[in-house]
C-alpha cells in the first residue's frame, strides 16, 4: 500500500486575485501606520500581527486541505466463476458450426460447452492491466474432489465469498447453467454486489427447454410384505416427448423373476401406473422397475429405479372387543379367523349374560390388564361398546391409548346403534377420534333406503380403498357396493385427519358427512368406520371384497409395527416409505430380560448411508411405562439404509435396514434457467450473453475503470485547531494596541 500526501486548496483566480489584494493592502497600512510612529518598534510588531492576522484569514477562506492518497501495491482482479455440478454433465449444447471441421451439429454437453471459457488462454488480453482468478463454484465438498462434480449447486454463497475474499474486485464473470438448490437466492448476493461497485456478467451453457426423455421418477416399493400377499407398486413416469406412445413396465425380481405390464406414456406430462407381484416364497427380494428406451429419448440412465424388500411369514394378532354380537362382528370375527397371516381374540360383553366370551377358542374372558399381555396384539377393534361396570373401565381406555400411542399399534373404532361408544369420548381414547360426533344424536341415523359410500380423491389412492387392481375398475366397485341402513352421527373430520370416503347424499354444513376417516396418533394408526353395514359387501360376490378391505385394513395398521422386530427390541419408522432429506422418526419398543418394558436406559441407533458415512442417534425415553425410545434422522442420500440398534443395559442389538427413496438435488437433463442468471446480470448492472458472446465481455471488462484511490481528508480551514489559532492571535493583537496605548 503506497501513501501520498500534499495540500490543496480549493481556490480561484478571482479568490487567489482578491487575497493577494487584501495582503498588500493590509501591508501598505501597516507599513504607514509604522512610519507615523517614528519606526517605533512595538508599533512595528503590532503590525506584523495584524498583516499575520490577515494573511490566516485570506489562507482559511481559500480552504486549505491535507490530504493522503492511500493505492493498493496489488492489482484489481476479475473473478471468473464456472459451474462444475453435476447437471452441466447435460448434453444440449449444439455449437456453432464450424467451417474448419464441417457443418456438424452433433450435441455437447454443457461442461464440455464451456471449456474454452475456463481456459487462462481466453483472458490473455486482460492480464497486462487486470489479475483473472478462475475458479469453480463448489470446490471444497469431499464429493466433488472425488468426482470433480458438485451434486449441488450453490451460486450465493461463492458470489458473496469472492467478493469479501478478493480485494479489490472490479467484476465477476459467472458461467453456469442457472439451476441452483442450495442456499439463499441468487439474488440476494447479486444485490450485495452492486451495493459495492461489482457488476457480475452471465454466460448462460445450456438448452432452456427440456430434452426429449422419458424419466421413471419413482417406484414405491414397500420395506416389507407377506409371503401370499400381492405387492401394489405404485410408479410415476415423467415424459417431455411431444407425442403420446405405448410402452411397457418391466418388474424384476432379483433377477430370477420378471413381470411385463403395457402402459400408455402421456405426452408432456406425468403417468401414474403400479404393477402387482405376488411372492410366494419369504426372503429377502431386490425389486428393479424399469421401462426401455425411447428412439427419440436423449437420456436412458433414468429409465429405471430399484430398490429392497424383504417377505416375511406373517402372523399378525388383532383383538376384538363387542357388546352385542351383531352381524358385522359375526362377518368381521369370521373373516380375520379364516385368513391364515391373522391370529384373532374375541372379547364380547354381552348384556344380560352371566358372563363374557363364546363358545369357540378365539374369545378371551377378561380384558387384558397387563401391559405385556395388551401389547401383544398389533390391532384393536372397539365395537359398540363403552365405559360401564361389565365394560371397559377407564384404566383400560389408558391402556388402549399408550398401545397406539407408544408401540404402534392400530384402533379400530365402527360404533353402532345402542351409542355406547360416546361414553369413551369422556376419557383418553377421545382424542383418538378422527371425527366429531354429534352427542345430540347418540343412536345414530337410520334409513329405509340405503345409503352408499363416495371414494374421496385421498380415497381413490389410498391402499385401504383398494379393491380393484385399476382405479376406474375400483371406483365402481364402491359405487355398485351393496348399501349401509345405519351410519353415525358424524358431523365432521378433526383437523389431521384424512377422510378415504363420504356419505353420498347426506351432508351439512362442513359438506359431505365422513365415514371413512384415518388419522395418526403418536406412533399408531386410528381408524374411523362410520357404518355398521360393510357385512352387506358380501351380497353376491360372499367374501371377495369383505375380506379384502379388512385384510387390508389390519395390514395397513401393523405395518409399521413389525417392520423390524427382535427377542428383547422392536423398531419402527415414520413414514413408512421416506423421501431424501425427510426426517424420519424412530421409535424403539425395549423389554428387559423378565420381558417388561425397559423403563430406563440408553438405546443408540447406528445409521450407514449407502456411501458408507455414519451417523449415531441417541434416542430418549418417552412412555414411561412402555419402555419406547424415540429419535430421529434426515437422511441426505437415496438407496438403502443400515440401521443397527444397541442397547447396553439389556446387552441386546437389533439390525435392520429401510430404504430412502428420491433424487440428487443435481440432475442431468433437466432444462436450463437463463432467467436466474439474467436476473443476476440486471440487479448487480452487469450483462447477460451466450457463451458465443465471450469477446463482447472480455470487451466490457477491460473498460471497466480501476478503483479510485482511497483518500483521506483533513480539512484545515474548518478544523478546530484552526479556529483556536485565530482568536488567540486577535487576542494578542487587542493586548498589543492595549499596551502601546492605542485604546
Amino acid at each position: 500500500m503506497s501513501i501520498t500526501e500534499h495540500l490543496t486548496f480549493s481556490a480561484t483566480p478571482f479568490s487567489l486575485a482578491l487575497s493577494a489584494a487584501v495582503i498588500l493592502f493590509a501591508g501598505g497600512l501597516g507599513y504607514y501606520a509604522w512610519r507615523r510612529s517614528g519606526y517605533n518598534s512595538s508599533i512595528g510588531m503590532l503590525e506584523l500581527l495584524r498583516l499575520a492576522i490577515v494573511t490566516l484569514v485570506t489562507v482559511l477562506l481559500n480552504q486549505p486541505e491535507w490530504r493522503e492518497e492511500y493505492r493498493p501495491d496489488v492489482r484489481p482482479a476479475i473473478a471468473v466463476l464456472f459451474d462444475n455440478s453435476q447437471s452441466m454433465e447435460t448434453i444440449d449444447v449444439v455449437p456453432a458450426a464450424n467451417p474448419s471441421k464441417g457443418n456438424s451439429s452433433r450435441a455437447i454437453s454443457r461442461s464440455e460447452a464451456i471449456g474454452p471459457l475456463v481456459d487462462p488462454s481466453t483472458w490473455t488480453s486482460l492480464m497486462d492491466r487486470l489479475e483473472v482468478v478462475i475458479e469453480p463454484l463448489s470446490s471444497d465438498d469431499a464429493e466433488s474432489e472425488a468426482s470433480g462434480k458438485s451434486p449441488r449447486t450453490n451460486l450465493a454463497e461463492p458470489l458473496t465469498d469472492v467478493a469479501d475474499r478478493i480485494d479489490p474486485l472490479l467484476g465477476v464473470v459467472l458461467i453456469s447453467d442457472g439451476d441452483w438448490n442450495e442456499g439463499p437466492p441468487p439474488v440476494d448476493a447479486a444485490s450485495r454486489l452492486r451495493t459495492k461497485g461489482i457488476p457480475i456478467f452471465t454466460v448462460v451453457s445450456g438448452s432452456p427447454t427440456r430434452l426429449p426423455d422419458i424419466e421413471l421418477i419413482s417406484a414405491e416399493v414397500p420395506t416389507f410384505s407377506a409371503a401370499g400377499k400381492p405387492v401394489r407398486i405404485p410408479i410415476t413416469i415423467e415424459s417431455s416427448l411431444p407425442r403420446e406412445y405405448l410402452t411397457s413396465i418391466t418388474l424384476r425380481i432379483s433377477e430370477k423373476e420378471s413381470i411385463t405390464k403395457d402402459i400408455r406414456i402421456a405426452p408432456m406430462a406425468r403417468t401414474f401406473e403400479s404393477i402387482t407381484w405376488k411372492p410366494e416364497q419369504t426372503g429377502d427380494y431386490s425389486i428393479e422397475v424399469s421401462i426401455p428406451p425411447h428412439s427419440d429419448e436423449t437420456i436412458e440412465t433414468n429409465n429405471g429405479q430399484s430398490a429392497p424388500i424383504a417377505i416375511r411369514q406373517e402372523q399378525l394378532r388383532v383383538l376384538i372387543v363387542e357388546s352385542y354380537p351383531r352381524w358385522e362382528y359375526r362377518y368381521l370375527r369370521n373373516a380375520l379367523s379364516r385368513d391364515p397371516g391373522v391370529d384373532v381374540s374375541c372379547l364380547l360383553f354381552h348384556p344380560g349374560l352371566g358372563k363374557v366370551g363364546g363358545g369357540s377358542q378365539d374369545y378371551i374372558k377378561v380384558f387384558p390388564e397387563e401391559l405385556e399381555d395388551l401389547s401383544q396384539y398389533d390391532v384393536v377393534f372397539l365395537g359398540d361398546v363403552g365405559l360401564d361396570d361389565n365394560q371397559l373401565t377407564e384404566s383400560q381406555c389408558e391402556l388402549i391409548k399408550g398401545l397406539v400411542e407408544y408401540q404402534a399399534s392400530g384402533l379400530v373404532f365402527i360404533p353402532g346403534f345402542q351409542g355406547r361408544q360416546f361414553s369413551l369420548l369422556d376419557t383418553t381414547l377421545g382424542d383418538l377420534y378422527p371425527v366429531i360426533l354429534d352427542s345430540a344424536q347418540p343412536g345414530g341415523w337410520g334409513s329405509r333406503i340405503a345409503g352408499h359410500f363416495e371414494l374421496t380423491e385421498r380415497g381413490r389412492s389410498s391402499l385401504l380403498t383398494k379393491l380393484a387392481d385399476s382405479q376406474e375398475e375400483n371406483m365402481d366397485i364402491w359405487e355398485n357396493l351393496p348399501g349401509f341402513q345405519w351410519y353415525a352421527p358424524v358431523i365432521r373430520a378433526k383437523a389431521g385427519s384424512e377422510v378415504l370416503a363420504v356419505h353420498q347424499d347426506m351432508s351439512n354444513q362442513y359438506g359431505r358427512l365422513p365415514l371413512l376417516a384415518t388419522r395418526t396418533y403418536g406412533a399408531g394408526k386410528v381408524l374411523f368406520m362410520g357404518t355398521d353395514g360393510a357385512w352387506r359387501w358380501r351380497k353376491g360376490v360372499e367374501d371377495k371384497y369383505h375380506y379384502r378391505f379388512w385384510g387390508q385394513v389390519v395390514r395397513w395398521m401393523a405395518y409399521q409395527r413389525n417392520m423390524a422386530r427382535g427377542e428383547t427390541m422392536r423398531l419402527f419408522y415414520t413414514p413408512d416409505q421416506p423421501q431424501i432429506r425427510q426426517t424420519v422418526s424412530f421409535s424403539a419398543h425395549v423389554m428387559d430380560a423378565g420381558g417388561e418394558p425397559l423403563q430406563q436406559g440408553e438405546v443408540l441407533a447406528r445409521i450407514v448411508a449407502p456411501d458408507g458415512a455414519t451417523e449415531s442417534v441417541r434416542m430418549r425415553a418417552e412412555g414411561e411405562r412402555w419402555g419406547v425410545f424415540r429419535g430421529g434422522f434426515r437422511p441426505q442420500q437415496p438407496g438403502n439404509h443400515r440401521v443397527t440398534l444397541v442397547c447396553d443395559q439389556t446387552e441386546s442389538k437389533l439390525e435392520t435396514s429401510f430404504f430412502v427413496q428420491g433424487q440428487i438435488r443435481e440432475q442431468v437433463g433437466k432444462p436450463a434457467r437463463p432467467d436466474v442468471l439474467q436476473e443476476l446480470a440486471i440487479v448487480s448492472r452487469g450483462q447477460a450473453v451466450q457463451s458465443d458472446q465471450i469477446d463482447e465481455v472480455i470487451k466490457k471488462l477491460a473498460e471497466l475503470p480501476l478503483p479510485l484511490p482511497t483518500v483521506r481528508r483533513l480539512q484545515i480551514w474548518s478544523h478546530p485547531l484552526s479556529a483556536a489559532m485565530l482568536v488567540l492571535l486577535l487576542a494578542a493583537f487587542w493586548i498589543g494596541r492595549k499596551a502601546v496605548g492605542l485604546i
